[in-house]
């Protein structure tokens, strides 16, 4: 191996073992490994940025925006509201919601598409009596596989079809995919519908077991003469943490004063608004010398009403909170709410919850002012888990903003406007018919994707032209030497499969691509089948929580556990690769 080959390889390997991991972020690695790629001389300095311009990156960005545009437009729920019925079967309910998340992922992010059913799902069930966990997780799966049927359904696809176009002169078209995707995708929703979620271990809501609200909202009074009066409101917020007390607000001559109460100065008579256990509730009472409220004692008041809403949120790994506690991120102070309940894999936990780290997947029970939830939500970078109103969306341009994406799609469909610019002309037209407020419009954008493609891109290009993937491709065909060809292509498929179970899913298509040309033109046969294999492997990541942030989505409000995705993942993963090998040997014969 040459010099750049070795560095390149031993960039890879630490990406792949940071990933795994999981200390830091994977934009983070990814720019940190394209940075020290630079350095090593292995990616030359002008071409460091290159992949921030690439077609590909510039997609997915302008895809999350337009999916934004659709959601905001009322185009997703004008169909969700019209079709879900709790009345039905849970089989049938899986078929309805799978095929609505399938279809609708096919043409939207997946990630958007399942956080817009996400809520109606989790609402049908509790409707039904039924816990969500057994249908959030076919939902999941159904919307990761019904990206796969098109070009901008899924990132992998997207960087499949921009690399074909760099490396043989012309990329997969809008629906290249469908033919082998679509119908994988169809026989993967059938088996999640009809044999998938039985294997799906029965969970109680964890939803319902974070605590009633009523229980922990209080109120205790300043007496005359107390020490505290006199003192600014937050003054007392040390004694409030120590004791895990939240002080949500004042009362003070019958007005409710939710969280701009700061910087009052308290006086006698004034009643504080806590949010904490009995227990807790006793220990800041007993510090502060505070009476309870017309002298109930040992009695929690409910202080809901007109002044506060709950808000339920999963967080995604992009959230603000991950990896970081309610208190660090100053929650209280900085939006006026209080985090008050936290599930994890469907376990409560009820101490020191705004001092606890907060993961990806958890679900978090948040006390917000009135009307303020998707400013909340929105500021946390949380998906709300609260059936979704009307109020949220524009309504009267639901039909303008179907037709203008149907327009793009139809236009890029018959060559007749490149993709990223048709679908950077209906970001304008979202922008200007006011479907999107332009103060949104970067707001939608997945940043860390976009660093991970910018990233990787120069990488995947240096690994190339350094003869990497020529060293890889080579190994894998010596291995498989004198394999038929849909052994080849199922070796390659397991490969893709596993990496992607484990990593990022774009981060395996950018490695896997190259790889599975340069095993082409070693075998001497057309490059189209392998890198349709690459494109549904990279994309079938149902084994963990970790492979699909849609899986990761569900963790927590399914009440999952790690191990309970390869159960009914390890058999779909199977069977699309049962299904798809022959496909592909049909529709991209070698």
């Amino acid at each position: 191996m040459s010099n750049d080959q070795i560095i390149l390889f031993t960039l890879f390997t630490s990406f792949f073992g940071l990933l795994l991991w999981g200390k830091w972020r994977y934009d983070l690695v990814a720019f940190t490994a394209l940075m020290v790629a630079v350095v090593a001389g292995v990616v030359p300095a002008e071409d460091a940025f290159s992949g921030f311009g690439h077609p590909a990156t510039l997609v997915v960005a302008l895809v999350l925006v337009v999916s934004a545009g659709l959601v905001r437009s009322g185009a997703v729920y004008l169909i969700t509201r019209t079709l879900v019925d709790s009345s039905r079967s849970l089989g049938s309910h899986i078929v309805l919601m799978g095929g609505i998340g399938g279809v609708l992922s096919a043409f939207m992010n997946n990630v958007a598409a399942l956080a817009l059913l996400m809520p109606v799902d989790i609402q049908t069930a509790r409707k039904a009596g039924r816990a969500p966990g057994l249908s959030l997780m076919p939902l999941s799966f159904a919307t990761i596989l019904g990206g796969m049927a098109t070009l901008i359904g899924t990132p992998p696809n997207i960087i499949i079809a921009t690399f074909r176009g760099d490396a043989l002169g012309e990329p997969f078209t809008m629906f290249d995919f469908a033919p082998v995707g679509g119908l994988t995708a169809l026989v993967g929703l059938i088996f999640v519908a009809t044999v998938g979620w039985r294997l799906i271990p029965q969970r109680a809501d964890p939803l319902a077991q974070t605590g009633d609200m009523s229980a922990y909202v209080a109120e205790l009074t300043v007496p005359e003469g107390n020490e505290q009066i006199g003192k600014r409101l937050g003054e007392l917020w040390p004694v409030a943490e120590k004791a895990d007390v939240a002080v949500i607000g004042l009362i003070r001559d019958g007005r409710r004063l939710y969280g701009n109460a700061r910087t009052a100065i308290l006086k006698a008579g004034d009643a504080l608004v806590l949010e904490a256990t009995p227990e807790a509730l006793d220990e800041f009472r007993a510090a502060l010398k505070l009476a309870f409220s017309d002298n109930r004692r040992e009695e929690l008041l409910t202080a809901a009403g007109e002044g506060l809403d709950i808000l339920e949120v999963v967080v995604p790994a992009e959230s603000r909170m991950a990896g970081r506690s309610a208190q660090a991120v100053g929650l209280a102070w900085r939006m006026r709410a209080v985090l008050f309940g936290l599930s994890r894999q469907g376990q409560p936990i009820r101490s020191q919850i705004r001092k606890t780290i907060i993961e990806p997947g958890d679900i978090l029970l948040v006390l917000v002012p009135k009307d303020s939830g998707p400013d909340v939500a929105e500021w946390m970078g949380c998906l709300p888990l609260a059936d979704r109103g009307l109020a949220v969306t524009e309504n009267s341009k639901t039909w303008l903003a179907i037709g203008l994406f149907a327009a793009a799609v139809l236009a890029a469909s018959l060559g007749l406007v490149y993709l990223p610019v048709a679908l950077g002309l209906v970001v304008i037209c979202y922008v200007l018919f006011r479907v999107l407020p332009l103060q949104e419009l970067y707001t939608h954008i997945e940043w860390p994707v976009v660093v991970l493609l910018g990233s990787m891109i120069p990488l995947g290009v240096a690994l190339e032209t350094s003869g990497g993937t020529s060293l890889i491709a080579n190994g894998l065909v010596s291995i498989s030497a004198g394999w038929p060809a849909w052994a080849i292509l199922t070796a390659l498929m397991v490969v893709t499969m596993t990496l992607s179970d484990v990593l990022n899913n774009t981060a395996t298509a950018i490695i896997a691509a190259p790889i599975a040309v340069q095993m082409a033109q070693s075998l001497g046969v057309s490059p189209d089948p392998f890198l349709m294999a690459v494109a549904i492997a990279a994309s079938a990541a149902f084994l963990t929580p970790i492979g699909h942030k849609n899986n990761t989505l569900v963790l927590g409000p399914g009440g999952y556990s790690f191990g309970d995705y390869w159960r009914m993942g390890l058999p779909l993963e199977l069977l699309v690769i049962a299904v798809s090998i022959p496909l592909i040997l049909v529709f991209w014969p070698l």
